[in-house]
Formats: structure tokens, C-alpha cells, sequence
């Protein structure tokens, strides 16, 4: 089974690409989706954050009230605080799919991340993937699909590394800068180059 890192900036098509893979037999996990599920369900971090950020952090039937914790965490300087208690418990659910999906002998495992090479090349990936766009285009799909402005989209982004950076740590490069059905034929592409390495690491 290969295992595959799959980043790249906000509205690059990484989600896009990955949704391709998961069609053609890949296990994808997507981590920032999977955080929010966490931190709905998970004792372990529930409690942790509330100590750290308070009660309010949740409404009274439970769930998460995002908009306190946005405001409490990321404009107050404290994302690594909140990050340092959500990234553990999502990396070690992202290994136990890791190895349940090899265990059923799937091919190929993905893990899509926006924030996966923020501290350098992780451990545990056979290779990893940058999916990258020009920022125009990227700018008019997160307005689309999210309602961001401007200033909100450029404030993301600069959260997260640069392109230049990541390109010094991918293995590939895949353009979205063309129409969709391109893109997906170069997904495609590169899901049977991928899997055809995964072969080779097995023998």
C-alpha cells in the first residue's frame, strides 16, 4: 500500500483531486473534517478544551460553539495552544485508518491536509502531493463555496505555508489551472502512477 500526503493552499483543489482518488479506489482521510468530528465526539479533547478556553466553548446541548473558539483561539494568538490539543488526537485516528485500511489491503491511503507540511516533511508517507493553483482562481472558489472576503481569504492563507515552500518538500506537483475534466484526467493519472509504486515498496 502507498501512503500518500496530499497539500496545498486554500481552494488549490486538493479536496477535488483526493475526491477523484477516493472514486477510483484510494482511502482518504480528510484531516481538517475529521478535527471537527473530534472535537464534537472525542472526551479527551472536549475536556482539554474547555479547560483551556473555557465552558462557553460549548453551547449548552453540547456542541462546539466555533465562533467563541475562532475568536478566542486564533485572534488572540493562542492556534497553537488549541492545535497542540486537537493535532495528537486526529494524528493517532488518522494511524489506526492507516492501518486498518492496510489491513484490508487497500492500494492506496491518502491523507488530505492543508497544514500537513507546516512543520517540515512528516514521518510516515511514501510520498506527498502539492496540488497547487493560481491565487485568483483560488480566491473565487473559496468565495464561492465558503462566502470569504478578500482580506479573510488572504489572512488563511498566510496561516498557511507558502506554495514555494511546500514545493521544496513534494515529491509532485499537480497543476489546476485548466478546466475540471483536465484536472481529473491528470488525478487519474497520477493515482495509477501511485499505486503502481505502492506495488513496488510491497515487493
Amino acid at each position: 500500500m502507498v501512503t500518500v500526503g496530499v497539500t496545498g493552499t486554500m481552494g488549490s483543489g486538493k479536496t477535488t483531486l483526493c475526491k477523484e482518488w477516493e472514486r477510483l479506489g484510494a482511502v482518504v482521510v480528510y484531516a481538517d473534517p475529521l478535527a471537527k468530528e473530534l472535537m464534537q465526539k472525542d472526551s479527551r479533547i472536549i475536556d482539554q478544551i474547555q479547560r483551556s478556553f473555557g465552558e462557553k466553548a460549548y453551547l449548552p446541548d453540547g456542541s462546539l460553539d466555533r465562533e467563541y473558539l475562532s475568536r478566542i483561539a486564533f485572534q488572540s494568538g493562542r492556534a497553537d495552544e488549541l492545535n497542540n490539543i486537537v493535532h495528537p488526537v486526529v494524528s493517532e485516528e488518522i494511524q489506526r485508518r492507516m492501518h486498518l485500511a492496510r489491513a484490508r489491503g487497500a492500494e492506496m491511503f491518502v491523507e488530505e491536509a492543508a497544514l500537513l507540511l507546516l512543520n517540515g516533511r512528516p514521518d510516515g508517507f511514501d510520498v506527498i502531493v502539492l496540488v497547487r493553483s493560481g491565487q485568483k482562481k483560488q480566491l473565487s472558489r473559496v468565495q464561492q463555496r465558503d462566502g470569504l472576503s478578500e482580506k479573510e481569504f488572504l489572512a488563511r492563507i498566510d496561516r498557511q505555508p507558502s506554495e514555494k515552500e511546500m514545493e521544496q518538500l513534494a515529491d509532485y506537483l499537480v497543476e489546476n489551472r485548466s478546466g475540471l475534466s483536465d484536472f481529473r484526467k491528470e488525478a487519474e493519472s497520477l493515482y495509477r502512477i501511485l499505486v503502481s509504486k505502492g506495488r513496488e515498496f510491497k515487493s
